[in-house]
C-alpha cells in the first residue's frame, strides 16, 4: 500500500426501501468506518463514500406497500438510514443519493460511452406480463419456485435460499406480486451489456489480486468466470428510475444494478465540489488505492461487473478509471443462529438498537465477531458478555481505577516517572525506536528494555512498556491486512495487560512503603490509558473520546496512531474526573430483547440455547472411544478471572482458544484465587453446549479432577500442560 498517495473507500449503497439492520452494519459499513478511521490516524489521505440506492423495483414495492410514491419512500429511508449510521459513528465523508439529478447525468454519461463502444446490444426477449395490471413484471414483482433448489417464494432474479441467479422465466409456478395471478409471457426489447467481452481481462484482474484478497472473494469471482460471463440486461420496463437515453426506448428505465455503482462517482464529485477539490484525483489517478467494502451477496458485482463497466469506459481512451485494489467483503451476520428476516420479525434494526443502547458496545461486539471469512452470529448474550466482561470489566475498570487512584494519591495530576523525568523519557523514546525498528516480540522488547534501562524499571514495568512499544505496529498490521476481528482482540489484550500490570504493581501498597515506585506505576498506568484511547479509537470512538476527557484532554484531541505508545503524558499534567466508562447490561434487559424476536421457524418462541439450564451430574453408562473422540479438547489461556457474585464456588473465566474468546464458568472457586489463574494454560472442552450458571453463560468446560485420597477441602487439580510456554492456544490436545 505504500506506493499509493491516497485511499478511496466505498461502502455498498444500501437500498432506501427500509431501515438498516445489524446484518447490514457488519457487512460493509462498520468495517469500512474502522478502516477509514485507522487510515486517518496514520496520517494518510482518505475519503469514505457511500449513499442511498434509490431506484428500482425494491423502492416501488415499498411505495406500494406503504401507499405512497417511490420518491417519498426514498426520501424517508435515506434520511432515516443516514441518521442511524451517523449515530453509530459511521463517519462518511459523503452519503449521497442516486435520485440526485447529477447522478442521472453520470449514469447516462457512462451509458453513452458504453453504447458508442458497442458494449451495449439490443435483444428481444420474453418477459412475464401481468394482464390484469397491464404491465411487464420486473424481476422482484414476480415470485415462484426456484429452478435450482426448489425454494418457494424465490424472487424473479435471485433465490434467497441458494443465492442462484437466473432469468425470471425460469421460475416454476410464477405469480405476480401485484395481483397474485399467474403472468403470461410477452416479447419485449431491452439493451444488454456485453459482460462476456471482458472475460479474459477480468480473469487476469482476479488472478493478479488472488494472493491478497479473502479466499471467498476470489472463490466466488472465479466461480462466475468458470461459468462464463454472458450478456446482462441493463434496461427494464419500469416507471421509476433513470430514463434510457436512446431513441425508441421511451418508457423504459436503466436497470438499477447498472446505474447504482456510478453513485460512488457522483457522490465523490459532489464532495469534491463542496471542498473545492478535483474529483478525478480520487477516481482517475494511479496513485489512488480503491478499496470497496461490501457484503457477501455483492461480491461478483464489485469484483467483475463494475470493473468491467469501468474498463469499458477506459477502452474509449481519455480519462482512465481505477479498479478496486481490494474488495474485503464480509459474509453474513445472522441473529441468534438464524438469518435476518423482516417477514418473520427476526431482526434488529439499527435505529431500534440506538433508541435503547449506546453505539460503542454494538461496534465492539460486531468488530470482535465480524464475519470476515465465514458467517457469524449476533446474540444478545454475547453482546451482554462483551459489554460487561470486556468493555466494562477489562477496559472500563482499568481506566477508572487508574484515574481514580491518581486523583486520590497525586491530587489529580500525572506523577513523575522518575526523578530525572526528561532524561528517562529520552532513554525510553530511544529504546522504543529500537523495538519498532527491529520488530521485536514482547519478550525481545522486554529484554532490550532491561539491557538499555538497567534496574530503573522492574520486570512488571518492562512488560507493560514492551506492550506499549509494540502495540501500534502489531495492531496496525492487522488493520492493513483487513483482519479487524484480530485487531479488536489484540487491542483488548492491551487492556488485559494493563489490568495485570496494575494488579502486580500494587500501588495501594507501594504508596505507603515506596512512594517513588508508586508514582512510576501510576505514571505508566496513565500512559497506558492514553494509549488505549488511541488504539480503541477506530473501534469505539465515543468511548475513546470519554477516556480523553477523563485524562483532561480536549475531546477531539488525539495522537497519531504510531505515537500511541510514546508516553505522551507529562508529570504535573492535570487530569479530568473519573467516571464509569461503560454501563453494564442487566440480564433482564437481555431477556426483554430476546423476547421481542419473532418465532424462529419450528422452535418454541423465546427459546435460546444460552438460556437452557445446565445438565445435572448423574452416573452414565459406559462409553466407547468413539464417544470420547466427540469431545473437542483444546488448549486455552486464561485472560481474566473473577468470582461470580453470590457464589463461593463459581469463578468466571475469560479464555482464549486460538483466535476466539470464550467465557467459562468453573466450580473451582473454593480452591483457587482468580488472580492465580490469569495466564495459565488449561485444557477445555470447546464443543460443550452453552449453559447458564447463576445468571452467567458458560461456553465450555475446563478439565479438573479431585484426588479421592486427599482431604475433601483440597482444591481440584487443573488439567494443564507440562510445557505451558510452548503450547499454542487452540491446539488440539489429542
Amino acid at each position: 500500500m505504500s506506493h499509493f498517495s491516497r485511499t478511496l473507500v466505498t461502502s455498498a449503497l444500501p437500498y432506501a426501501n427500509g431501515h438498516i439492520h445489524l446484518g447490514h452494519v457488519a457487512g460493509a459499513y462498520l468495517p469500512a468506518d474502522i478502516y477509514t478511521r485507522w487510515l486517518r490516524m496514520t496520517g494518510r489521505d482518505v475519503i469514505h463514500v457511500s449513499g442511498s440506492d434509490e431506484h428500482g423495483v425494491a423502492i416501488m414495492i415499498a411505495a406500494d406497500r406503504e401507499g405512497t410514491t417511490p420518491q417519498a419512500i426514498a426520501d424517508k429511508y435515506h434520511a432515516a438510514n443516514e441518521a442511524a449510521f451517523r449515530a453509530l459513528g459511521i463517519d462518511f465523508d459523503v452519503f449521497g443519493r442516486t435520485t440526485w439529478p447529477e447522478h442521472h447525468e453520470t449514469a447516462r454519461e457512462f451509458f453513452r460511452v458504453l453504447y458508442d463502444r458497442g458494449y451495449l446490444v439490443e435483444k428481444s426477449e420474453e418477459q412475464f406480463y401481468d394482464e390484469t395490471a397491464q404491465m411487464f413484471l420486473p424481476d422482484r414483482f414476480v415470485e415462484g419456485v426456484c429452478p435450482v433448489c426448489g425454494f418457494e417464494g424465490a424472487r424473479g432474479d435471485q433465490c434467497d435460499n441458494c443465492s442462484s441467479t437466473y432469468n425470471q422465466i425460469e421460475l416454476k409456478n410464477p405469480i405476480s406480486k401485484i395481483t397474485g395471478r399467474p403472468p403470461v409471457l410477452r416479447e419485449t426489447r431491452h439493451l444488454y451489456f456485453r459482460f462476456g467481452a471482458f472475460q479474459e481481462r477480468l480473469e487476469e484482474y482476479i488472478d493478479g489480486h488472488a494472493s491478497e484478497w479473502r479466499d471467498h472473494v476470489v472463490g466466488q469471482s472465479r466461480s462466475w468466470l468458470r461459468e462464463g460471463l454472458g450478456d446482462r440486461a441493463i434496461t427494464r420496463d419500469l416507471t421509476w428510475g433513470i430514463d434510457v437515453p436512446v431513441e425508441g426506448y421511451e418508457g423504459k428505465k436503466l436497470y438499477v444494478w447498472f446505474d447504482a455503482p456510478f453513485g460512488y462517482i457522483t457522490n465523490t464529485r459532489a464532495l469534491c465540489r463542496e471542498r473545492g477539490e478535483e474529483w478525478r484525483t480520487w477516481w482517475q489517478s494511479p496513485e489512488t488505492r480503491y478499496v470497496a467494502f461490501i457484503g457477501k451477496d455483492n461480491i461478483w458485482f464489485h469484483t467483475l461487473m463494475f470493473p468491467a463497466m469501468l474498463t469499458g469506459w477506459n477502452d474509449a481512451g481519455g480519462e482512465q478509471y481505477i479498479l478496486p485494489d481490494n474488495v474485503p467483503a464480509c459474509n453474513f451476520l445472522n441473529l441468534e443462529g438464524r438469518q435476518f428476516s423482516k417477514s418473520r420479525n427476526w431482526g434488529i434494526d439499527l435505529r431500534d438498537y440506538l433508541a435503547l443502547f449506546p453505539p460503542d458496545p454494538l461496534r465492539y461486539t460486531i468488530a470482535a465477531n465480524l464475519p470476515e471469512n465465514k458467517d457469524a452470529d449476533f446474540t444478545w448474550r454475547e453482546f451482554q458478555a462483551r459489554t460487561n466482561n470486556e468493555l466494562a470489566d477489562i477496559l472500563g475498570n482499568f481506566v477508572n481505577r487508574t484515574v481514580q487512584f491518581a486523583g486520590r494519591a497525586f491530587d489529580g495530576v500525572v506523577p513523575p516517572i522518575a526523578e530525572d523525568e526528561a532524561e528517562m523519557r529520552e532513554r525510553l523514546y530511544e529504546a522504543f525506536g529500537w523495538i519498532v525498528e527491529r520488530r521485536l516480540d514482547e519478550a525481545g522488547a522486554a529484554e532490550l528494555l532491561e539491557t538499555t534501562l538497567g534496574d530503573a524499571f522492574d520486570a512488571n514495568d518492562r512488560a507493560i512498556l514492551a506492550v506499549l512499544a509494540r502495540a501500534p505496529r502489531a495492531i496496525g498490521a492487522l488493520y492493513e491486512s483487513f483482519r479487524f476481528r484480530e485487531a479488536a482482540l489484540e487491542t483488548m489484550n492491551v487492556a488485559r495487560a494493563a489490568n495485570k500490570y496494575f494488579n502486580d504493581a500494587e500501588p495501594w501498597r507501594t504508596r505507603k512503603v515506596d512512594p517513588a515506585r508508586c508514582a512510576r506505576s501510576i505514571n505508566l498506568a496513565l500512559q497506558t490509558v492514553r494509549a488505549l484511547a488511541v488504539l480503541f479509537e477506530p473501534i469505539i470512538p465515543f468511548t475513546a473520546a470519554a477516556i480523553r476527557r477523563m485524562l483532561g484532554l480536549e475531546e477531539r484531541e488525539t495522537l497519531g496512531w504510531n505515537e500511541a505508545g510514546s508516553l505522551p503524558m507529562v508529570a504535573g499534567q492535570k487530569l479530568g474526573a473519573s467516571a464509569i466508562l461503560v454501563e453494564k447490561i442487566e440480564d433482564a434487559v437481555v431477556e426483554r430483547e430476546i423476547a421481542k424476536l419473532g418465532v424462529p421457524g419450528s422452535e418454541e418462541p423465546g427459546t435460546n440455547r444460552a438460556e437452557l439450564p445446565p445438565v445435572a451430574f448423574a452416573p452414565k453408562p459406559e462409553v466407547t472411544i468413539d464417544d470420547v473422540l466427540k469431545l473437542d479438547l483444546r488448549v486455552a489461556t486464561v485472560l481474566a478471572a473473577e468470582r461470580v457474585k453470590k457464589s463461593a464456588k463459581l469463578l468466571k473465566l475469560q479464555v482464549r482458544i486460538g483466535d476466539t474468546e470464550r467465557q467459562i464458568i468453573a466450580g473451582i472457586g473454593k480452591g483457587y484465587e482468580p488472580e492465580a489463574l490469569v495466564g495459565r494454560k488449561i485444557v477445555v472442552v470447546a464443543n460443550l453446549k452453552p449453559a447458564t450458571l447463576m445468571g452467567q453463560e458458560s461456553q465450555g468446560m475446563l478439565l479438573a479432577a479431585n484426588d479421592p485420597a486427599a482431604e475433601s477441602a483440597q482444591p481440584p487439580i487443573l488439567v494443564t500442560l507440562m510445557d505451558e510456554t510452548a503450547a499454542r492456544d487452540g491446539f488440539d490436545v489429542r
